[in-house]
């Protein structure tokens, strides 16, 4: 085993997600159970993870960096057609104010029969990702960036390797359980539209930001197109102009692109490799679909707990090697 030890060792990934650091078009709402309404992570892990990522930024919106790191509060509604069959999301006591809303608020939405009003979190994603990149390299943190077509090929110049690859664990680990699902928004300019509107569905969606409107949505399992489609992108602008119709004077509207890593189950696990009479250590991190940013720290948090065990497991098996 090498002398050194590097951790954690995050591989791009070989396609990038919606919710992935290049892509211009992600942005993360706290708050919506559409998420992971098709997960096999139980809801107790889901409520902890959600829990802790939202308590984290919830930090972050109050303090200092908030404008640098992109994390901001902010109000709105999520109505539904028909009334829903649970009272409550789980989420309901995690986010601020949660509460049926009132019959002069639902006016506004006259195809809406029933709505909830919360305040949540916004994280935009163009600024928090190269913030927290920032913060890794002035903690002494290095970015390597290598083509890797075998994990095997970190070896030995890493110890560990949490694999965050995303789609590309397709081929990376031949995981054939993660698969793309589509999205396509639109980037509008509506600087008076101030409150989020999410239909129930959660297909439909008006998530303001700092700098524009984003305005949503599609989900199309299996596609791995990233090209525009100037159809679905009508469908998007007539579906949230009926909710809010002031977004017909929307001007300098803009498509985006992303296909979302999604797993019927986040993979958070750790794994050893073996090869030769050599192990590898692997922590896999990855499946998030959605709602990655909705949890994203709080299975970091996870993910680091694993990372521990496994570097207690090199300390035992090797008392004399210098982590």
């Amino acid at each position: 085993m090498g002398s050194s030890f590097a951790f954690p060792l995050s591989l791009w990934a070989l396609d990038q997600p919606l919710t992935g650091k290049t892509s211009v078009g992600a942005r993360a709402f706290c708050g919506f159970q559409a998420a992971f309404a098709e997960t096999e992570t139980p809801i107790h892990k889901q409520k902890q993870w959600f829990r802790e990522t939202f308590d984290h930024l919830f930090a972050i919106a109050n303090s200092a960096e908030a404008g640098e790191a992109g994390v901001h509060l902010i109000s709105g509604w999520q109505i539904f057609q028909n009334i829903p069959t649970e009272e409550a999301p789980f989420w309901a006591d995690v986010v601020l104010g949660f509460r049926k809303m009132t019959e002069v608020e639902l006016k506004k939405f006259p195809q809406h029969v029933f709505g909830q009003a919360f305040t949540t979190l916004k994280c935009e994603g163009s600024a928090y990702l190269p913030w927290l990149e920032k913060r890794v390299k002035e903690s002494g943190g290095q970015l390597l960036t290598r083509r890797i077509e075998d994990l095997w090929e970190l070896h030995p110049s890493f110890d560990i390797v949490v694999n965050c690859s995303g789609l590309g664990s397709r081929e990376l680990v031949g995981d054939l359980k993660i698969f793309p699902v589509r999205g396509q928004l639109l980037k509008v300019q509506a600087p008076w539209v101030k409150h989020f509107i999410r239909d129930g569905s959660g297909l439909t969606y008006i998530y303001p930001g700092v700098s524009n409107v984003s305005l949503g949505g599609s989900r199309q399992k299996g596609d791995w197109n990233l090209v525009p489609d100037a159809e679905i992108s009508r469908d998007i602008l007539s579906r949230c102009c009926a909710l809010e119709p002031s977004l017909h004077g929307a001007c300098d509207i803009k498509e985006k692109v992303g296909l979302r890593p999604f797993r019927a189950g986040i993979r958070l696990q750790k794994e050893f490799l073996a090869r030769n009479g050599r192990r590898l250590p692997v922590v896999h991190h990855y499946g998030h679909g959605s709602g990655g940013f909705c949890v994203h720290w709080g299975t970091a948090l996870e993910a680091a707990r694993l990372l521990s065990e496994c570097v207690q497991a090199l300390r035992t098996s090797t008392p004399n090697s210098k982590l």
